[in-house]
């Protein structure tokens, strides 16, 4: 990390609200959570009075089936963020330049930035047609948020190929990628792929997640890493969520089916972000893109800071997407129970009208 880029670096806004009275719709994380980890997790608190074992076998087992990937690929991580920090850490020096989509997650800047490095801000939409050469870098978030399109498994594997060409870096984030059926890119040479469990698991203060990448790529990651990485609860909890392979499936096919219904009734309110021409698709993710431009009050525009004021009134949280590069009239939902969902529409159409 450079000294001087950490003094003119900002923290970045995210979605989440600790307001137990709110129904939570501005974090994109799953309400559900699987059988037994509570049982896990109590057990685990015992063998937490030791160090854990730093090679972390289990999870890195069924991180590596998780992912499709060798156990010696996986490095683990407290979260994805962290996976993300350790790739740009090994690879991203003071000046270099690394591809990075937008509207995307501000994370991806702020933490080459801290590096010393400089984003080159790309449309999230023509990054795989963006040239690597001359950079240290490229970054792709499959899902991408907060749009919730995802990329061709083979334009993007195309894509690797060329950044690793030209020798630079691809790093790719999906940590929304389990609640697809599409295939990871861990395992490919010259790739970094961040998984989280927060998203899929409904575990966001539980704090694990992974790196996983092959030969000195993936040795370099696992030097770098900090030793402990992961407490010994988060370490049997998240290997036990990864195996939860009938939870994965009913989740997929929750939000794949109320993501639709979802859509088809916001968009008597606002224009609901759906792309259809590749190398993207519709949203795969656990959330929704709105922008408040069409449809709403007759009287005049409605901000996106109204909106979620106005919903937050009536005990919904949503998120305030003008945070996100690119954005200026637009919120994010997340896709949550059927009955959360329908309160949801009910408040949003409210409030528009």
């Amino acid at each position: 990390m450079h000294p001087d880029s950490v003094r003119e670096t900002d923290r970045v806004p995210h979605g989440g609200s600790d307001d137990p009275d709110l129904l939570e719709f501005s974090a994109n994380t799953n309400p559900r959570t699987p059988e037994g980890v509570a049982e896990v997790y109590a057990d685990a608190l015992d063998a937490a009075r030791s160090y854990p074992n730093d090679d972390y076998p289990e999870f890195r087992a069924a991180a590596a089936d998780f992912a499709d990937c060798d156990p010696g690929d996986v490095v683990p991580t407290p979260g994805g963020l962290a996976a993300l920090r350790l790739a740009f850490a090994v690879r991203v020096s003071p000046g270099d330049s690394v591809l990075v989509p937008y509207p995307s997650f501000g994370e991806y800047a702020r933490e080459i930035r801290l590096q010393g490095g400089d984003p080159e801000f790309v449309p999230h939409d023509e990054l795989l047609d963006a040239d690597p050469a001359d950079h240290a870098a490229a970054v792709v978030c499959n899902p991408n948020n907060p749009t919730g399109d995802a990329y061709d498994p083979d334009a993007l594997r195309a894509f690797a190929a060329r950044c690793r060409d030209a020798d630079a870096l691809l790093v790719a984030d999906e940590a929304f990628l389990g609640f697809t059926d599409r295939p990871s890119l861990a395992g490919t040479d010259g790739v970094v792929v961040a998984r989280s469990l927060t998203k899929l698991f409904g575990l966001p203060g539980l704090r694990a997640g992974f790196a996983a990448a092959t030969g000195d790529l993936g040795h370099d990651l696992a030097i770098a890493r900090r030793a402990w990485s992961l407490g010994t609860p988060a370490a049997r909890v998240g290997a036990h969520c990864l195996g939860q392979s009938a939870f994965v499936a009913e989740t997929r096919e929750r939000v794949r089916r109320e993501r639709a219904r979802m859509a088809d009734a916001l968009r008597d309110d606002f224009a609901v972000y759906a792309p259809d021409a590749p190398p993207l698709s519709a949203s795969s993710a656990p959330f929704l893109l709105l922008d408040l431009r069409e449809g709403g009050p007759e009287d005049g525009e409605q901000s996106p800071a109204e909106l979620v004021a106005a919903a937050r009134e009536r005990g919904v949280a949503v998120r305030d997407a003008t945070t996100f590069r690119g954005l200026d009239a637009h919120v994010r939902v997340a896709v949550r129970t059927p009955d959360e969902n329908d309160r949801l529409l009910e408040v949003l159409s409210d409030v528009r009208d």
